[in-house]
């Protein structure tokens, strides 16, 4: 770890041929490619990690596919690291489709019903040959809300499938990507101390903390994380899974997260939302059809320094794909530029300023948008 400011961490990980300075954002490229943006729009905007999914990627275009085409830095065009989630999520999540036995799930396709087979070995090799950087095992995202012998039940399970996981990482031939163990318990302090606790003791690269923004109130959400992170080396990643807002961000990162992901920019600016410094951003509406301002005063992103609000309002309009390319190309820029100044203020022992102002101003403008 580089510096520390209370809680919060700036650091650098180091994952084959690739530099990450943390924390960090990642864009979600479920597919291998991050909608509404190349490859190099994403370099040029300072991305350094991003993350693909297991799941999808497997079903198409197969992970035989991409082995031949040389990994996914080659098959997608991307020079940075990339981290590949487990697919455990998409799987679980299919609720209808699947049946969860103690050596692994078997599912059906959502795309054409056709039945497969995961295990903790055999999503291992699945990341191994996609050639992603950082490896995620598979594990339960156990469901909110759920009783306390429920979610200690999906532990138990995701802690042996943690455990078989890194035994077969081990022996696959290098070069192999890093592991991370997955801390599951859903909204029970008790069980996230186990959880973290005996994932340690199997030992891993970094360690996520999954199953939360699953549903719950914010408040457990926190709570579980501050729980969660007290119990990790202070010498490993961490990465809070599927968070979140900005908002989110600089409460993860004030409790000690270093990794984020979340569809949110990408999604949201295809349907018209722009995040800015003063709250999000609701471009489609009417009060912008002739307001000739950028999408954020404050915000030294190509799309600000180029385009008026009313222009992108009338491409949205239009059904024009130029509408979704900027508005997300802003937004990733504004959540990139949120992890760089939070690695700035954290290395100049100003966190604690930065993200208060940072919140106060992104509070204030939301109220005013609403």
């Amino acid at each position: 770890m580089d510096h520390t400011d209370g809680l919060a961490r700036a650091g650098t990980l180091s994952i084959h041929d690739h530099t990450v300075e943390t924390p960090v954002f990642m864009p979600v490229g479920t597919a291998g490619s991050v909608k509404a943006l190349p490859p190099d729009d994403l370099a040029a905007l300072g991305a350094s990690l991003v993350l693909a999914n297991t799941y999808h990627l497997y079903l198409r275009p197969g992970a035989e596919i991409v082995r031949q085409a040389g990994g996914l830095h080659r098959f997608c065009g991307w020079n940075g690291a990339v981290l590949t989630d487990s697919g455990g999520y998409q799987v679980f999540s299919l609720q209808d489709l699947r049946k969860i036995d103690p050596d692994g799930v078997t599912f059906r396709s959502h795309l054409d019903g056709s039945e497969h087979r995961f295990t903790p070995e055999s999503v291992v090799d699945i990341q191994c040959a996609l050639g992603t950087d950082i490896a995620m095992v598979l594990d339960i995202c156990t469901p909110y809300p759920v009783d306390h012998a429920v979610a200690a039940a999906d532990l138990e399970v995701t802690l042996e499938w943690a455990r078989r996981s890194r035994l077969h990482h081990e022996s696959v031939a290098s070069p192999k990507p890093a592991l991370f163990g997955i801390v599951q318990g859903s909204v029970y302090p008790d069980l996230r101390r186990i959880g973290a606790q005996r994932l340690i003791e199997i030992g891993f690269d970094g360690y996520a903390i999954g199953g939360l923004s699953v549903g719950e109130p914010k408040e457990p959400m926190w709570e579980m994380t501050a729980v969660t992170t007290a119990e990790l080396p202070k010498e490993k990643p961490r990465y809070l899974m599927g968070v979140g807002t900005p908002e989110d961000m600089i409460s993860g990162i004030g409790l000690g997260i270093d990794m984020f992901d979340c569809v949110l920019p990408t999604r949201n600016g295809r349907n018209g939302t722009a995040f800015t410094s003063r709250g999000p951003l609701a471009v489609k509406a009417a009060r912008y059809a002739a307001d000739f301002s950028p999408l954020d005063s404050d915000c030294d992103c190509p799309v600000c320094h180029r385009y008026s609000r009313a222009y992108i309002r009338h491409l949205f309009n239009a059904g024009e794909i130029a509408a979704m390319m900027l508005t997300t190309r802003h937004n990733l820029h504004f959540y990139l530029s949120l992890v760089r100044r939070s690695r700035r203020a954290i290395a100049g022992g100003e966190w604690a300023d930065f993200a208060g102002e940072f919140l106060e101003r992104y509070r204030s403008g939301a109220a005013e948008e609403t």
